[in-house]
């Protein structure tokens, strides 16, 4: 299967050349102000891509998913969209979660420890695909600042991905560390469209599974 990954497009969607593949993975910031506007756009996108299959999470700034919800699920025709749960295509067995630790006041923001915890022990313990909006800490997480490189991602995450190894871990949400990292018997990828400029320059990225 050929797997096309993309992240926070954040409305940005119709600048972006999709390469051809059998599935399209969004991991989560699709949406500019996060409006239910915003998600018909982006749905009207995706329908007009060849992919046969396509997979949406939310990320931080998708708000519409967080406080309206049934009607941002019935707005979405042309993708299936996957929150703390999963779905299986064509023998590979996907998971997506679109939380991330709390950062000012986002959509989608859990205290790091027992609360995020909780979401994570959810992710079923044989899983091929895993799509989270935010990185584990450690891998492609880093933000740099006037001091030096700060790891943001979430440790609790962190430990359920070890625990379970997909075979991939897609997500995005710390644009400055897009890019792919392969560690034990996961490959990484942090699949962010938009640059720390919030310019949609970084590539898709295109995996055989």
């Amino acid at each position: 299967m050929r797997i096309v990954c993309i992240s926070d497009t954040h409305g940005m969607h119709r600048q972006i050349q999709v390469p051809e593949g059998d599935l399209l993975i969004h991991a989560g910031d699709s949406l500019a102000r996060g409006t239910l506007d915003d998600l018909e756009d982006l749905d009207d996108w995706l329908g007009s891509l060849p992919h046969r299959h396509k997979i949406l999470i939310a990320g931080n700034h998708d708000w519409c998913f967080q406080d309206e919800p049934e009607e941002a699920r019935g707005l979405l025709k042309h993708a299936c969209y996957l929150q703390d749960g999963g779905v299986e295509i064509e023998g590979l067995r996907f998971w997506g979660s679109p939380w991330t630790p709390v950062f000012f006041n986002w959509a989608f923001n859990l205290e790091r420890g027992d609360a995020i915890a909780e979401r994570w022990s959810m992710i079923p313990e044989k899983i091929d695909v895993l799509i989270t909006h935010g990185p584990p800490a450690g891998i492609l997480d880093i933000v740099p600042d006037g001091k030096g490189d700060l790891s943001v991602g979430c440790e609790d995450l962190a430990v359920a991905v070890e625990n379970r190894q997909p075979r991939l871990h897609i997500f995005g949400h710390i644009h400055e560390s897009y890019g792919q990292k392969q560690q034990g018997n996961s490959l990484f990828v942090n699949a962010s469209t938009c640059t720390g400029s919030f310019k949609p320059l970084n590539p898709p990225v295109v995996l055989d599974l």
